[in-house]
């Protein structure tokens, strides 16, 4: 299992910080784990999962 930072998670997901938030407040992607006092980070498969969801859904259609 590896955690990635939100460089990483941006870098992956073409999406922006605000995006990022805005669909964690939503339940629509994966929430962070706190590192500390004012670190996160996401696990890394749980992005790759949620990518291949959305991949999923456009060949669905």
């Amino acid at each position: 299992m590896q955690l990635i930072r939100l460089k990483e998670v941006t870098a992956l997901t073409s999406l922006s910080r605000s995006s990022i938030y805005k669909f964690i407040s939503e339940g629509r992607f994966p929430k962070s784990v706190s590192l500390g006092d004012r670190a996160v980070a996401w696990i890394k498969e749980e992005i790759e999962e949620w990518i291949e969801a959305r991949i999923a859904e456009r060949d669905e259609r």
